[in-house]
């Protein structure tokens, strides 16, 4: 490759890395509720975006795609690699701000909640939704989740429904 296309591809990775890193952590992070494999994945997954040496057409729909495959790899097999950061510098970078203490048990029940919802959805449901949280746009996750695009805005409304109603069955007190 010649040394002006290898500088605009890597400046191109840097920019790509510094816009999507977070976001494709944060997915990973409340995909698996375990930030080190998060971590792992997020990095293995930019990793073969550097190796690959140029990017791709859509290139946040390929660093969902490649996270998604990482990560049930790496579920699948139940390891771990490359551990680049710290629990302790992870914690600053990659994640939410802390709550106020008087708000952690509020926040705890809350995050319970959504995860209890989360975890009973179908896998595409929960991808979906998980995914327009981060702020990624309709056709760049029907492109990773290799949905028809027409067909996108339906199964974005219903999953959204599916989760409220499992939420909603969360919060019942039971009588």
């Amino acid at each position: 490759m010649e040394p002006e296309k290898k500088a605009a591809f890597r400046d191109s990775f840097v920019e790509l890395f510094n816009a999507h890193f977070q976001r494709i952590f944060r997915y990973l992070n409340r995909l698996s509720s375990d930030r080190e494999l998060a971590a792992d994945v997020a990095q293995e997954t930019f990793v073969k975006l550097y190796e690959r040496g140029s990017l791709p057409d859509m290139p946040e729909a390929w660093l969902i795609t490649v996270a998604m495959n990482a990560w049930r790899n790496a579920r699948t097999k139940g390891s771990r690699r490359m551990r680049l950061l710290t629990p302790a510098r992870g914690e600053g970078i990659l994640s939410d701000p802390p709550t106020a203490p008087d708000e952690a048990a509020e926040a705890d029940e809350l995050r319970s909640r959504v995860r209890s919802a989360l975890d009973r959805m179908p896998e595409r449901d929960r991808q979906v939704l998980l995914l327009r949280a981060e702020g990624y746009r309709y056709r760049e996750i029907a492109a990773a989740l290799n949905i028809r695009g027409s067909s996108f805005g339906v199964i974005l409304a219903r999953a959204g429904r599916r989760f409220r109603e499992l939420y909603e069955e969360g919060s019942r007190a039971p009588e």
